[in-house]
């Protein structure tokens, strides 16, 4: 069993006026919430991921830290696959407001934990990590005091072990109220998986920017029953050279959205529990769901619901 995670390099930028015109925050109402807030450092976000580039200029690089695995949080070879796509979501949630990332909650803390071993991207090989470094990984975060993971990967060929120790991980999280955001998966097909499955995690389709469903977003019961859907269809952040973009498109790129969201309203309400921070951004303002395709997030309702 692996875990796989789908992504595709756009080599020519796109424009800074058609980023600003095709606004992804602007979707899901993040707009108004990220005018309030640029997250706070006591808030912190754990990225499961690959390494990043942590020398990037557009990566807000205070308040970023390690936390050790098998592989490097750092990267070692800007060409690859497994460090493109961790400094891609590390800028969706902490690139530099003034970057024409997304930029969710650059002042939040972020930690890093690596789960991706560094591949070149010219043999197109895609990242992977067993499902032992996943549950691993969890428990590092949260031990670590993370408040949120993002986990941009999704499960593949699973197994009754392997689901067994994730359950584990998850269950943990859940008893220490980190809240788990994770992508659905890719594969285009309707059902669930360890991760989306359980009650705790909140999972995410991907959709385009007119808020329809991605043709290879995963979707399901328990997508659509605690999901929510957000952007993933040619999102651009940052590449791992400075001043150079990558637009990826999946799951993978609309988890993140979900994540800063929950990192802002910690943020502005650092009394709430995990719980209702949870309630806030998911069940607050559509409730009654009966189909397999998830809402799409409403970071603004969330904000006026706790407010």
């Amino acid at each position: 069993m692996q875990l796989g995670m789908w992504f595709s390099f756009l080599k020519a930028p796109l424009t800074r006026h058609a980023i600003i015109t095709m606004n992804p925050l602007n979707l899901v109402k993040l707009t108004p919430l990220m005018d309030l807030t640029t997250g706070r450092p006591e808030v912190t976000v754990g990225l499961i991921d690959g390494p990043i580039a942590v020398s990037n200029p557009d990566l807000a690089g205070e308040n970023i830290q390690e936390i050790p695995g098998s592989t490097s949080g750092t990267c070692s070879q800007f060409d690859s696959a497994a460090c493109g796509h961790g400094t891609f979501v590390a800028g969706i949630l902490r690139g530099r407001r003034s970057s024409a990332a997304p930029a969710i909650c650059p002042d939040c803390t972020m930690l890093v934990r690596p789960i991706f071993s560094e591949t070149a991207s010219s043999n197109r090989e895609m990242p992977n990590a067993t499902p032992d470094e996943l549950a691993a990984a969890i428990v590092d975060c949260i031990e670590a005091g993370a408040h949120v993971l993002n986990l941009s990967v999704a499960l593949m060929q699973p197994s009754s072990k392997g689901e067994h120790e994730l359950e584990e991980a998850l269950d943990y999280a859940a008893m220490r109220g980190v809240i788990i955001v994770a992508a659905a998966g890719n594969q285009g097909t309707i059902g669930s998986s360890a991760i989306t499955r359980h009650p705790w995690v909140i999972p995410v389709a991907a959709c385009d920017i007119w808020g329809r469903p991605i043709n290879q977003s995963n979707l399901g019961n328990s997508i659509g029953r605690r999901g929510l859907s957000a952007p993933g269809d040619s999102i651009t952040s940052l590449g791992v050279e400075g001043g150079k973009l990558l637009t990826l498109g999946g799951t993978s790129a609309a988890a993140p959205f979900v994540t800063g969201t929950i990192a802002l309203l910690r943020s502005e309400f650092p009394d709430a529990t995990a719980a209702e921070v949870k309630f806030a951004a998911t069940q607050a303002y559509e409730p009654r769901r009966t189909s397999i395709v998830p809402p799409l997030l409403d970071a603004w309702a969330s904000y006026k619901f706790m407010a």
